[in-house]
């Protein structure tokens, strides 16, 4: 009797299929794509936000262009960064190359990205008109970028920040001293004081500045901001610093001359209330309190270059903003009870005084107690009242009295980990030949031998 079944096709000739196998197999092709299908429509939808470019948004003197990222989930509330690009670059390129687009995906705050249009892409932060409340040029364009998002997105206005890098970080210092009113925080990286690049000739490049040798005692950096908005009274914006020890553009004294600026505007101690490393290589002092969100924090990067906020750095800025909703990185603890917790610097001071009738001489002998070489070194002390440096050797001075700032000279501006470096200057005086009663090397607190 002939077999007329129907025959297996996979290969097990002779064999019938049953119709159990038969389902089985049909199955086995339908399955996978129905999990595939139901996969797909369970996971969230690829972001749809992008970068776009808005014009119209107001009195804009310079021609500045404006680019806007919002994220397809802000909170009801949102805060506002404006993140400010470097000569050369754009609106669009400090949104590619930085994290904060990705931080306000994560964490739902909006980002205004301005690009200046002037020859080299700088900012104005020299021109008179720049450096005072709604005078003109740049700060009045990104002023009225910020009002056209607030008016637009429920923008919190007790959560309006700026940060920025080289010509960026010198905007963001001149926003938050014409606009104090405006802006709660800046974060500035390898910037300089506001009003340091100043110029009358109509130039927009300081050489004295850049190089790091515009010096002022703090009181006078502080009134440099004040009269950006005379008669303004009320809170002052925290400020978050950063800069790298090697950078040769913007030059590393600039570091020291905006603490002494934002110390003084906020009425603060240059003295430090904490010292930390958070990272290996960077020096954290904070002053005005021990905190997260301090009045003022400021970041010295051991050997760091001219460079924009990196991995890590942006995320750092946005705990100090509170845009993150904690105000701490994942990484640092929160401190539940933050009072006065100085941590020793890794330095000491050694101050001996030789006096006579209008005069004294001062030997100073600084030691690297740390584990690692400083370079470029710079030592922080006031002198007692009525005390006047005439003349220094072992490193340059300025100014001669009150705030003093000492910087190393070429041939002995490295620090060995345990080496020292011994210094002096001779002084006038009025009666008061006693010491400084703090040091700090490069921004850290000294011990006193």
């Amino acid at each position: 009797m002939t077999d007329r079944s129907v025959h297996a096709t996979d290969g097990t000739a002779g064999r019938r299929r049953r119709p159990g196998a038969r389902l089985a197999a049909l199955l086995g092709g339908v399955l996978p794509m129905l999990a595939a299908f139901l996969v797909a429509l369970a996971a969230p939808p690829a972001s749809a936000a992008s970068l776009t470019e808005v014009t119209g948004f107001g009195a804009n003197p310079s021609n500045l262009r404006m680019h806007l990222y919002v994220p397809d989930r802000v909170q009801q509330r949102p805060g506002l960064l404006v993140a400010v690009h470097y000569c050369t670059g754009s609106g669009p390129g400090f949104y590619s190359g930085t994290e904060f687009a990705r931080l306000a995906d994560q964490h739902g705050f909006i980002v205004i990205y301005p690009s200046a249009t002037r020859s080299g892409s700088c900012y104005d932060v020299s021109s008179p008109q720049a450096l005072r409340r709604d005078g003109g040029s740049d700060p009045v364009g990104i002023r009225s970028m910020v009002g056209y998002v607030q008016q637009r997105h429920n923008v919190d206005p007790e959560r309006i920040f700026a940060v920025g890098s080289s010509s960026g970080a010198m905007m963001t210092n001149v926003l938050l001293g014409n606009y104090p009113d405006v802006f709660r925080a800046g974060a500035s990286f390898a910037g300089v004081p506001h009003s340091c690049f100043s110029t009358t000739d109509g130039s927009s490049w300081n050489s004295s500045c850049a190089n790091g040798t515009r010096n002022h005692t703090p009181q006078q950096w502080g009134d440099m901001v004040r009269n950006a908005y005379p008669g303004y009274t009320g809170p002052r914006p925290r400020v978050q610093i950063w800069h790298g020890t090697n950078d040769d553009t913007i030059r590393y004294p600039n570091f020291t001359e905006q603490i002494e600026q934002w110390t003084n505007v906020h009425g603060l101690s240059q003295t430090p209330s904490s010292t930390d490393s958070p990272q290996n290589g960077w020096t954290r002092t904070r002053y005005g309190g021990t905190g997260a969100q301090a009045p003022v924090e400021a970041i010295s990067i051991q050997g760091g270059s001219h460079a924009i906020p990196t991995t890590g750095m942006a995320a750092r800025v946005i705990s100090f903003f509170g845009l993150d909703g904690a105000g701490t990185p994942p990484d640092e603890p929160t401190d539940p009870d933050p009072g006065p917790d100085p941590v020793p610097g890794a330095c000491r001071v050694a101050y001996t005084v030789n006096a006579w009738n209008t005069g004294l001489t001062a030997t100073v002998t600084v030691t690297n107690t740390g584990s690692a070489p400083v370079s470029g070194w710079s030592l922080g002390f006031t002198l007692p009242a009525g005390q006047t440096i005439v003349s220094g050797w072992g490193a340059t001075y300025s100014p001669s009295r009150g705030a003093v700032t000492a910087r190393a000279v070429s041939y002995n501006s490295t620090l060995a980990p345990g080496a020292s470096v011994q210094i002096g200057f001779q002084a006038s005086h009025t009666g008061n030949t006693g010491k400084p009663s703090s040091f700090t090397l490069n921004g850290s607190a000294c011990s006193t031998a």
